[in-house]
């Protein structure tokens, strides 16, 4: 009879479908990057030449300065949208839906051209009582930049995705907690702050870091405004008048692809920092540890 007390020695379980896929996968990788490194097309000089030109490297700072600013404007507004959807007030709730319709409904480069095109339709604002004395007037092509546009608009469009997110993640957090915070007499900002927010995060912030490197992508789209000082436009406006198209297309798609690179690690990081004591599974040291406390004898080995 066999010790019950006795190691058992598994054997893995062999899976050559494994070891075959990854080999086709390899062969076929290196034959795309073998063709694309012989390639005249891609006129890989050019691309070294023009990789960490420093009209390519401002346009970078130029793009990443639009995804920062767009994101705050869509968080905040978001926040206050995704409030307005939860509130008991129709009108709140009616205001909220409509937003979240229009710019959920129309698509974000429709909206910037209309952004581009908005000095020739509101020429000056006035600010006063209708139909009678105005308190402040300004033009708006003195105001205005396309940069500003440029961000309103991406900031705008953004917050109506930003504001079901939020709202998902306020409602993830079960009724029974915010009843028992309001029964110790917190007022509804410190249950929001104290309760409800820090738990929401868990699920903000996956799709919340999706959307920023979905924005970082999107600010090409901002050459209808025209803004011709963000990474695409930038790489397009070095390219026509050389003939170069692809190599300096692969020089943009090069930076758009380690900055978002750099917000993936980033949201990892996030993920993880928010997902603290959510897991159920055990860490290797947890199990270790637990192991080494079941082979203790009962009364500590004594």
């Amino acid at each position: 009879m066999t010790d019950p007390s006795t190691p058992i020695k598994a054997v893995p379980l062999r899976r050559p479908g494994r070891w075959i896929s990854a080999a086709v996968l390899v062969t076929l990788l290196f034959l795309f990057a073998w063709g694309a490194a012989t390639n005249d097309a891609y006129d890989w000089p050019t691309y070294g030449k023009y990789l960490f030109d420093q009209r390519i490297s401002a346009a970078a700072l130029v793009t990443l300065e639009l995804t920062v600013i767009a994101m705050v404007i869509a968080v905040v507004l978001g926040v206050l949208l995704a409030v307005m959807r939860l509130s008991d007030n129709p009108v709140l709730r009616g205001l909220s839906w409509l937003y979240l319709w229009f710019f959920r409904g129309t698509p974000v480069y429709v909206q910037l051209v209309f952004w581009g095109l908005i000095t020739s339709i509101y020429q000056q604002v006035r600010i006063g009582i209708p139909w009678g004395p105005s308190f402040v007037t300004f033009d708006v092509r003195e105001v205005g930049s396309a940069f500003m546009f440029a961000f309103i608009g991406l900031g705008l469009n953004e917050a109506a995705y930003m504001a079901e997110i939020v709202r998902a993640g306020i409602r993830s957090v079960d009724e029974g907690q915010t009843e028992a915070a309001s029964a110790l007499g917190m007022t509804w900002l410190q249950t929001m702050r104290r309760i409800v927010l820090p738990q929401a995060m868990r699920v903000i912030i996956p799709p919340t870091g999706n959307e920023v490197i979905s924005m970082l992508k999107t600010t090409s789209l901002v050459v209808a405004i025209p803004l011709t000082t963000e990474l695409y436009s930038r790489a397009r406006a070095i390219a026509t008048p050389i003939f170069r198209v692809i190599p300096l297309l692969l020089v943009a798609a090069t930076w758009y692809l380690v900055m978002t690179s750099v917000l993936m690690v980033a949201q990892y990081y996030l993920e993880r920092h928010f997902s603290r004591g959510s897991s159920r599974t055990m860490s290797s040291r947890q199990l270790a540890a637990l192991a080494k406390a079941q082979e203790q004898p009962p009364g500590g080995g004594s």
